[in-house]
């Protein structure tokens, strides 16, 4: 006999990249071996809240707080850059946890946030998103070579030149002349699920404007076409500076909105650091069937 519940709910957005979040600091209001299956649910759009992902808020081990996300298709992900800025916004203006720096455990490693807080409102959201690796076996991506920049990968009996990155999760990036001319809903698909990523991979094409400012596209893993991906604009900067393109202070333009992206150099490793905002649209409550 199925049970039902009221589950209080919040959506969010950064950069248009929406997500439902629910608070399970104090307790689990998802069982586990639920949480794919209803966060698919949640996530259909014109059947239920509709959103990119689900974000979970849940006590931590090993930092001040832990962050889940589910992807609308219910494959749990690593990291979100967007989504991490979402949850920083939530724990703070709904008194989880208030402090303006804070250390949260996700999959994708220990990330440190730092609120700029104006009245009790979070206004922007920096987040060291740590550092990155190139090498194919962390990405992962089956190649016989150790790193994998600026190389052609074969798709649908086409060459695409890209660069594969882990910040977290995993990236290809490519830089090309004309987003215009790119078919985003035939070659993202065909990328995330390439067999060289044996997890798949988010896909970004990027234009770049100039050294300091670039525009990009997404087909997120899980999700699809979103309006912005904080992991993906991190990968492509940190990319880009890698490959001599990008200077390490870039602004990224996404179809949802601007992110500022800083690289830094942690001994022999590239890192960035990412800033922006979160929008809290809504809460509601709804009823589950569990």
């Amino acid at each position: 006999m199925n049970e039902k519940i009221i589950l209080l709910f919040h959506k969010m957005h950064g950069l248009g990249n929406d997500y439902v979040v629910i608070n399970e600091f104090e307790e689990e209001l998802i069982p586990e071996d639920k949480k794919s299956e209803i966060s698919n649910a949640l996530c259909q759009r014109g059947f239920s809240i509709g959103a990119d992902g689900v974000i979970f808020v849940s006590k931590s081990n090993m930092a001040d707080i832990k962050f889940r996300i589910f992807n609308s298709d219910g494959s749990e992900a690593e990291m979100c850059g967007n989504g991490i800025r979402c949850f920083g916004k939530f724990v703070y203006e709904n008194d989880v946890l208030k402090e303006e720096k804070i250390r949260v455990e996700t999959m994708g490693g220990i990330k440190e946030l730092i609120l700029a807080v104006e009245r009790n409102v979070v206004k922007k959201i920096r987040v060291n998103m740590g550092t990155a690796s190139f090498k194919t076996s962390d990405v992962p991506m089956i190649s016989d070579k150790d790193e994998f920049i600026d190389q052609e990968l074969t798709v649908d009996d086409h060459g695409i030149k890209l660069t594969a990155v882990n910040v977290g999760n995993p990236h290809a990036v490519i830089f090309c002349e004309n987003l215009e001319n790119v078919d985003l809903d035939s070659l993202g698909p065909l990328l995330e699920n390439h067999k060289a990523f044996p997890e798949r991979t988010n896909v970004h094409f990027v234009g770049v404007n100039n050294p300091q400012e670039v525009d990009m596209i997404t087909w997120e893993r899980g999700a699809g076409f979103t309006m912005a991906c904080g992991t993906g604009a991190t990968s492509t900067v940190i990319s880009g500076y890698r490959q001599g393109i990008l200077d390490k202070n870039v602004r990224v333009h996404l179809p949802g909105g601007d992110l500022q992206i800083t690289v830094y150099k942690k001994d022999d490793e590239l890192g960035a650091f990412m800033e922006g905002d979160a929008v809290s649209v809504f809460e509601g409550i709804i009823e589950l069937n569990l």
